[in-house]
């Protein structure tokens, strides 16, 4: 019921007209990309209208948020620091602990710290709502699942790509001299 609440909370005070509701699945995604995606989408800036002193944005609905992945040694070594205000107080928590705490807040304070910090920034985080797993209460909506672009990849450079073909030469060499030897014993 709790969870209920805080999902719906906010929700008058957007105007829902002409608004999509775009579903991000983070089952296996990277949660910088992610993000960026997803603060793309609550800007507007996916749509030919786009303007950076209106509010253009769609209603973004983040489930599984528990599966989001990190790469590199991100999990032990990115910190969250924040202070309570007390002489001294600093506290700070790395992201394996904030993931086992609440993973909703790690995407939350990924994709706002990609929102420019504007006077649009509470409409924005109006219009995110993330879920730890794949229950959300936007069934009745009319969702659109949203698709990752795929990953750019640059072209490997000339020398790196010539010595993969070589070691792909030499594999498939030695593969063929391992059935040889053993089609001459059979």
């Amino acid at each position: 019921m709790a969870n209920l609440k805080r999902a719906l909370a906010g929700i008058n005070r957007i105007n829902l007209e002409g608004l999509r509701w775009r579903v991000f699945d983070c089952k296996g995604q990277v949660l910088g990309r992610l993000a960026s995606q997803i603060s793309v989408v609550l800007q507007g800036k996916d749509k030919p209208t786009y303007a950076p002193y209106r509010d253009d944005g769609d209603m973004c609905i983040v489930i599984n948020a528990k599966d989001i992945c990190v790469t590199g040694k991100k999990l032990t070594d990115k910190v969250y620091r924040w202070h309570t205000g007390y002489v001294g107080h600093l506290k700070e928590r790395t992201l394996k602990d904030q993931m086992a705490k609440d993973p909703t807040e790690v995407i939350r304070k990924a994709v706002f710290r990609m929102l420019p910090k504007n006077k649009l920034q509470d409409d924005r985080d109006r219009k995110l709502r993330i879920f730890g797993g794949s229950e959300h209460p936007f069934t009745d909506r009319p969702l659109e699942g949203f698709v990752m672009p795929p990953r750019k990849v640059r072209e490997m450079r000339p020398r790196v790509r010539r010595a993969m073909i070589r070691a792909q030469k030499k594999a498939e060499q030695s593969d063929a001299i391992k059935q040889a030897i053993k089609d001459k014993k059979n």
